[in-house]
């Protein structure tokens, strides 16, 4: 790969509209070339064989199976509220029709 030069990392910039000073350029061609480096280097990792996949780590979905068990009763569910109707919570409208 040929070598960044200023003008190609302000041709960059400009293409992600972002702002940089001259000293800015300067530091960001470094910066980038060592960026664009690192990631050929990675390239050239072998990867026959290798499934992809989205986490280094397998995720499994923890869940507990399904059983009924006892719960409250609607009555008992809501014996400490200020006000209940059709065995729900009565809060006040906070939003109108419109």
């Amino acid at each position: 790969m040929a070598d960044l030069t200023r003008d190609d990392v302000a041709h960059l910039a400009s293409l992600a509209r972002i702002d940089l000073s001259d000293a800015e350029l300067d530091t960001m061609v470094g910066e980038l070339a060592s960026i664009i480096s690192s990631v050929a280097a990675v390239q050239q990792a072998p990867i026959d064989g290798v499934e992809p996949m989205s986490h280094p780590m397998p995720i499994v979905n923890v869940t507990r199976p399904d059983e009924v068990r006892a719960s409250l009763t609607p009555e008992a569910a809501l014996a400490m509220a200020p006000a209940s109707e059709i065995e729900r919570f009565a809060v006040p409208r906070i939003l109108t029709e419109d």
